[in-house]
């Protein structure tokens, strides 16, 4: 008996926007700063990284570089890119 195993990939699942908003929803929820940058990642790669990086005004290397494991992208790289996956980032208050 052979078992194929294929890695799993998010990006591959990113189908709609919904998809998309609860995903990074709880990427940011989690907190990490280098799960959001992941799942930043994981986004503008289902929406094709050169269209987001042109859409950013940034180059596709340098996203690349900037949303992979060893990354630390700028706040700036952040917005830009969730811009031109077409989301805003907004504040509320915590609850405790």
């Amino acid at each position: 008996m052979t078992i194929e195993i294929t890695k799993w990939d998010a990006a591959d699942h990113l189908d709609s926007d919904e998809k998309v908003a609860l995903y990074l929803e709880a990427a940011f929820e989690d907190g990490d700063p280098a799960v959001i940058a992941a799942a930043i990642g994981d986004v503008a790669r289902a929406r094709g990284m050169a269209q987001v990086a042109k859409d950013a005004g940034l180059s596709r290397e340098s996203l690349y570089k900037a949303l992979s494991e060893a990354g630390n992208p700028a706040f700036a790289t952040i917005m830009k890119v969730t811009k031109a996956l077409g989301f805003t980032m907004t504040i509320a208050a915590h609850r405790s």
